[in-house]
């Protein structure tokens, strides 16, 4: 009998051991190996609405919506919904008015790559710009840790432009594009999340967008806009446009996750990449991203296409309007954090949050490390989670900050865990040396 196979690991691609991808799989799995704790870990949508009857009665929706408005016969209804799918995807059409009516953002279908989840999209998309070992992506830093995660993967790095208290300055980004190209490098991107940001809640005003915009232009580099929490605002007032809408230079590739605004389970995404490509035939972005994603996952499940499809069409094809009780819920939920952290912090030295106007997170600073060790002692010993920033974020602020999220619980619950997250700051603010 021969040896069985043994990999060194330093022969595996370098990323697989890196920080970034050991965080995804952490921040995924915590929860589940405390199932007892109240987890301000996981930004998930809120469960209270999942109904299994529903997917029954979307698929039902979508294939109606074939044969009766597309003229597909039952034949090629059971092909569409059975077979391999078209690589760039079947609801781009349904998609596109969908951004149309909610966003203001007016684009050609054949510019939608429906993808596996907007995890996919960012890879790709990332994968397509790293053309040269000059390339690098610049982000606000602290950064959502997917976006690290799949630079490392293509072998992108990633260069920081830090977040200040109101969130990123342009005149801050202009001058890291300058330092950069002065280091050798070629930025090509910048990733963001203008609204509500994953980690730090941060959003953009309208004269920043705009700024950033002509940046851009200037500075021939592309913005990466990602918007899983644009529609959860805290009030009724108007929602700012998003980049795209305001992109007037294709200057956007505008990253859309379904996980927030239809449900994870369903592994949906998109990336809306209407650049022109020059060379041999001019193509669009979107058509070099489908090249890619034929590569890696042939298509995304024309079944989970469907079943978004048949939410899109019960909805009038808005989101927004899908997303009534949702928002509902997670203005509740953002407001009973934000009055529960002042009950409990308001007078204690050294503790201190940001007031985000909306989406799922809040960041709390601490007068304390908060690292891996912490957060299990503070589930083993007083059965709260949460997530140490340091998981988004090399900058020394982020070692005495935490992100709570309370998209996924009630109200009850919330006020249960900070009680035991008060505990857990008594306890460290009293011993000694913390």
């Amino acid at each position: 009998m021969t040896a069985p196979a043994v990999l060194d690991r330093a022969d595996l691609h370098a990323s697989l051991a890196d920080p970034a991808l050991l965080s995804m799989n952490f921040l995924n799995e915590v929860a589940g190996r405390f199932p007892e704790a109240v987890s301000f870990a996981p930004g998930r949508p809120t469960e209270d609405l999942f109904d299994p009857a529903d997917l029954h009665r979307y698929l039902d929706t979508y294939r109606r919506h074939l044969a009766e408005h597309k003229g597909y016969d039952e034949a090629r209804v059971r092909r569409e919904l059975f077979q391999y799918g078209r690589t760039k995807g079947i609801v781009h059409e349904l998609i596109a008015r969908q951004l149309e009516q909610d966003e203001g953002i007016t684009v050609d279908p054949e510019a939608i790559v429906v993808t596996v989840g907007a995890q996919e999209a960012l890879w790709l998309v990332l994968r397509a710009l790293r053309a040269s070992e000059r390339d690098v992506v610049l982000a606000v830093d602290p950064a959502y840790v997917g976006l690290t995660g799949a630079a490392r993967l293509v072998d992108l790095p990633v260069r920081p432009v830090h977040e200040g208290p109101r969130g990123v300055r342009p005149e801050d980004v202009l001058e890291r594009i300058r330092e950069v190209r002065a280091a050798g490098e070629r930025p090509r991107a910048l990733y963001l999340v203008p609204d509500f940001s994953n980690p730090s809640g941060h959003s953009m005003d309208v004269p920043t967008r705009h700024r950033l915009l002509e940046i851009a232009a200037q500075e021939d580099i592309l913005l990466l806009e990602d918007n899983p929490y644009g529609f959860f605002q805290a009030a009724e007032s108007g929602r700012p446009p998003t980049l795209k809408a305001l992109d007037t230079g294709q200057r956007v590739v505008y990253l859309g996750s379904l996980a927030k605004t239809c449900f994870p389970g369903a592994r949906m995404g998109f990336a809306v990449a209407d650049q022109r490509v020059t060379g041999p035939e001019e193509t669009l972005l979107a058509d070099e991203l489908s090249r890619a994603k034929s590569m890696v996952t042939v298509n995304t499940s024309p079944v989970s296409q469907a079943l978004v499809g048949g939410m899109l069409l019960e909805h009038g094809g808005s989101l927004l309007h899908a997303n009534r009780r949702q928002i509902g819920i997670y203005r509740r939920n953002l407001g009973c954090l934000l009055q529960g952290l002042h009950r409990r912090f308001a007078e204690l030295p050294g503790v201190r949050w940001n007031t985000p106007a909306g989406g799922f997170f809040v960041v709390l600073t601490v007068p304390f490390p908060v690292t891996d060790e912490l957060l299990e002692h503070a589930a083993v010993q007083h059965g709260v989670l949460f997530t140490p920033m340091r998981h988004f974020s090399d900058n020394d602020r982020t070692l005495r900050q935490l992100r709570l999220s309370c998209s996924s619980l009630t109200p009850d619950q919330i006020e249960t865990g900070l009680d035991r997250l008060a505990a857990l700051i008594a306890e460290c603010t009293s011993t000694p040396g913390a």
